[in-house]
């Protein structure tokens, strides 16, 4: 009798897992994700132009209906080399209709310093754009780099992480696939 009662508390507590995390109101964070803090309540996100390498303004309301992933960055900043190519490969995993890295780049000299700069590093999968003028970050609050904003499809600032990550790892693709599935 014993017995059974330990093989039915083990199937609980694997139900429990595996429901758990689908019933959740919020995604799990472990790992790399650990330092990504959830905004409670969420905020829209601003509607500050930034521009694109042609020099057209953009705003984040224009990528409304997909998750977005905002990434501030410089070419001076070494931690950013070290995290761009795990941003690359996570915009592969993802359908580009539901997913996107918007790379904002910080650079006063713009698209002239920066292009060469990606295409010497072999980054060409996703599009950079250009906050010359700060207003992107000082409308999100940016703090240093590399930090990255996590948009809903809504439109909605969910949260951010402040500093490296990986962003092709495991727990990272869960978190945004936790609001692509929200969609």
């Amino acid at each position: 009798m014993k017995y059974l009662l330990r093989i039915a508390v083990l199937l609980l507590g694997i139900v429990l897992t595996v429901i758990a995390p689908i019933s959740s109101a919020q995604p799990v964070l472990e790992g790399w994700m650990a330092q990504f803090i959830l905004n409670d309540p969420v905020r829209p996100a601003p509607l500050t132009a930034f521009r694109t390498a042609a020099g057209d303004k953009v705003t984040l309301a224009e990528f409304k209906g997909k998750v977005i992933l905002v990434n501030f960055w410089a070419t001076w900043c070494a931690h950013y080399i070290r995290e761009m190519p795990s941003l690359a490969r996570l915009q592969a995993v993802f359908d580009p209709g539901k997913f996107q890295i918007v790379a904002v780049n910080e650079d006063r000299a713009g698209p002239q310093k920066a292009l060469p700069f990606l295409k010497k590093l072999g980054i060409e999968h996703y599009t950079s754009y250009f906050d010359r003028d700060l207003a992107l970050a000082r409308a999100l609050r940016l703090r240093g780099m590399p930090t990255s904003f996590l948009i809903d499809g809504k439109g909605n600032v969910v949260g951010a992480l402040a500093g490296i990550a990986e962003w092709d790892a495991r727990e990272a693709v869960a978190v945004i696939r936790y609001y692509i599935d929200r969609l």
